[in-house]
């Protein structure tokens, strides 16, 4: 039996057969897009060689192949006729001399480019067909109008991507027959059929953003509509439409672009059309946060458009739209993509000479300053406001500085010198745990240390480190705009606003700007600068903040002059916003310096803002008589003026405007009694709690609503701005209570 030999040859393993097939598969396919490639170029080529056929055959004339001098004297018949004998007719047979005869006549033979054509027996009947219909078309083109098309979207088949474009129609010539009635009738349906389209289109897209994001597109697509019936009002609705989608379907954080590391990784199919989604949606929010953009560019700039879809003057109402649509993703979005961007188009319109649109954007901003609570989106504003500023020479509206009193910064110092004075939790070194504690429970001492630090960071303490950082940043940049104004602009119209800006952040102001700020003020009041009494105000409480810090080299018995000659002067309409800076100028004045000011001043000023509570607004009333609260509390000798007994010599003189002077402890509050006869509850009962000498126990003792909140907080908490009774004015008894408390005893007496 012969052993056979082995054999070299090593079987393959399965795993090398897989790896070899797979090579294998990867070739194929390699090899199958290349070829595809090749068809594709090669397809190309041939559709430019047809196009540029089909554009020599149209634009060349036809012209002979060559062209004789005419004799002078010889028609044309004659001249064709020796053409013909000087062609070398000897090596011909007739056959052939009319075929030349009658290609010579043909403007295809002559005009036929050999170069760009195959040959002429060698192509296929298609291609032959395709060419005669070309050469049909007649060589001088008429000139005719371009009609605008509309590019729908293609459709693929296998030979590939079909493009399809529709002509747009004109107006039909029966719309210049109808009568309006029937226009607006025609203008109504067309607006009925798009709102379903933006309906249907909108309800698809919050029902499936992920898989229908792509219909964004589409949607925006309808912001260039240019019929100029309905063009206003359709891109109105589609503005709207696409803000309240965004606001919808954006997610609750900031979309970063992938790097390409990022793309080349492979993912699952539900991260992959995540990533699509996030890119759909930051690409289509880009391009429409542009498409408002630029429709209040061109309002701005007053440009005329090419199409005559949208009129000129139709421009400032889309551009109020789009300005509110703005507004609403300032708001809606701040943590979104692109914020950074709406706030710098939206700075600009604060100062809109149209009060719609900048009065619009002021409240927007107010907003955004009180929703703000770390701070980011404040100093972006305030960075953009005062380049807005700087750059327009200090001429803007007082109104966009006076957005800046409503930010968030009013306690932040305050809690960061509560963190820095809180006592810090001490941890165990070694060797106290060694001599206090046995194995067992150092190790879960340990255990308990290390937990306590990881939930102190999750604590977010880096947050507000970042927050006060951020506040202190802002307020910075703040007091810049207001220096700044102080200095180069102290008769501008912005003065109330920034005095008013100052004595609002004073309790913020570092020590080291004191110096500083105070020159400025006496350079203002040395220079003759006329100040109204709002503006006097509020420069009255920046001084008397500037006061309280011991820093203050001016008298302040002069502004109390003339803080005591202004009162009468207020506003006691509607607009008594400056109430609210005279009460706290008299908190600063008399309340917080109540050992500086003499009794006799004090009186002067309680009888004097008395009268002053006759003849304003109830809110402005409630808050004057809790300042006279605070100042009987603060001076309680003032009970002088609660009866009528003259203390010493001479009598009060109320014309006078020297509070030290005018005699105020020889007269009485007599106004008291007038106002417990005021429609208002509160003003009667504080009117009764004043004239029973503020006590703070008894039946004409203020509740714990009323005591514990400052003048300032009433003021506001009994508002009349909605123009309606604050509190609001109970409803009458009904009859039959009535007939009842009228009714004599006998009838209400039971019967016996």
């Amino acid at each position: 039996m012969k052993i056979r030999p082995r054999s070299k040859k090593r079987r393959p393993t399965f795993r090398r057969l897989l790896k070899t097939s797979g090579v294998k598969l990867e070739n194929k396919l390699k090899n199958r897009q290349l070829k595809q490639q090749n068809v594709a170029k090669k397809q190309r080529k041939e559709q430019k060689k047809l196009r540029q056929a089909v554009k020599d055959a149209v634009i060349r004339t036809p012209r002979p192949l060559e062209t004789y001098r005419r004799r002078p004297g010889e028609n044309e018949e004659e001249g064709e006729e020796e053409f013909l004998e000087t062609l070398p007719t000897d090596m011909m047979e007739d056959g052939d001399l009319q075929q030349m005869t009658a290609m010579a006549r043909q403007a295809s033979f002559i005009t036929r480019d050999l170069s760009s054509c195959g040959p002429v027996h060698g192509g296929k009947k298609r291609t032959s067909d395709v060419v005669r219909s070309y050469e049909k078309v007649p060589r001088k083109m008429a000139r005719t109008e371009e009609k605008e098309v509309i590019h729908l979207l293609p459709i693929k088949d296998r030979t590939g991507v079909i493009p399809q474009s529709v002509e747009r129609e004109g107006e039909p010539w029966s719309l210049a027959g109808l009568s309006a009635a029937e226009r607006e009738q025609l203008r109504a349906q067309k607006i009925n059929q798009m709102k379903l389209r933006i309906a249907s289109l909108g309800s698809a897209i919050i029902s499936d953003p992920v898989h229908n994001i792509k219909r964004l597109k589409e949607l925006r697509g309808m912001l260039m509509e240019s019929d100029p019936c309905v063009a206003v009002t359709i891109r109105k609705l589609v503005m709207v439409s696409l803000m309240e989608i965004f606001k919808d379907v954006a997610p609750t954080y900031r979309i970063r672009p992938l790097t390409p590391a990022e793309k080349a990784v492979k993912v699952k199919k539900e991260t992959q059309q995540l990533r699509e989604f996030e890119e759909g949606l930051v690409s289509q929010y880009k391009f429409y946060l542009e498409d408002l953009e630029q429709t209040i560019k061109d309002w701005k700039q007053k440009k005329k458009k090419r199409s005559q879809a949208v009129g000129f003057q139709s421009y400032r109402s889309l551009a109020e739209v789009s300005a509110r649509c703005l507004c609403e993703l300032l708001l809606a979005l701040p943590h979104f993509n692109f914020h950074n961007n709406i706030i710098v188009a939206l700075v600009p319109l604060m100062n809109d000479p149209v009060k719609k649109v900048s009065g619009m954007c002021c409240d927007a901003f107010k907003k955004l300053f009180h929703q703000d609570k770390l701070g980011e989106a404040s100093l972006a504003t305030v960075r953009v406001i005062s380049g807005l500023v700087k750059s327009l020479n200090y001429n803007v509206r007082p109104e966009l500085l006076r957005t800046l009193l409503s930010l968030r910064i009013k306690e932040v110092e305050m809690k960061k010198d509560i963190e820095d004075t809180a006592p810090k939790k001490k941890f165990m070194n070694n060797k106290e745990k060694k001599k206090q504690l046995s194995r067992m429970q150092r190790k879960w001492k340990k255990a308990e240390e290390k937990l306590d630090k990881e939930l102190l960071e999750a604590e977010a303490s880096e947050s507000k480190e970042k927050k006060i950082k951020l506040h202190t940043e802002t307020l910075n940049i703040v007091f810049l705009i207001y220096f700044r104004i102080l200095k180069k602009a102290q008769k501008s119209v912005l003065l109330p606003a920034v005095l008013e800006g100052l004595a609002n952040f004073s309790h913020l102001i570092n020590l080291e700007f004191f110096d500083d700020l105070l020159n400025v003020l006496q350079s203002l009041i040395q220079s003759g600068v006329s100040i109204s009494v709002f503006q006097s105000v509020h420069f009255f409480m920046l001084i008397f903040v500037c006061a309280s810090g011991d820093v203050l080299n001016i008298d302040p018995l002069n502004f109390y002059s003339q803080l005591y000659r202004m009162l009468p002067r207020l506003h006691a309409g509607a607009p008594n916003d400056d109430i609210i800076i005279v009460l706290r100028c008299l908190d600063a004045m008399l309340t917080r310096r109540r050992k500086q000011v003499t009794l006799q001043r004090a009186m002067a000023f309680v009888k004097r803002l008395s009268t002053l509570s006759l003849h304003v607004l109830p809110n402005a009333s409630v808050g004057i008589l809790a300042a006279n609260r605070a100042a009987v509390h603060s001076f309680p000798k003032c009970d002088f003026l609660l009866d009528n007994e003259v203390q010493g010599s001479g009598f009060y003189l109320p014309e006078l405007e020297e509070p030290e002077h005018c005699n105020a402890q020889n007269t009485a509050l007599w106004e008291l009694h007038t106002l417990q006869r005021h429609y208002h509850p509160v003003v009667r009962q504080f009117a009764v709690h004043l004239s029973r000498g503020a006590p703070s126990e008894g039946s004409a003792a203020l509740g714990v609503k009323l005591s514990r909140r400052s003048p300032v907080e009433l003021f506001g908490d009994y508002s009349v701005k909605d123009m309606n009774f604050n509190p609001p004015v109970a409803p009458p008894a009904t009859k039959k209570k009535v007939q009842e408390s009228n009714a004599p005893s006998h009838v209400l007496s039971p019967i016996s």
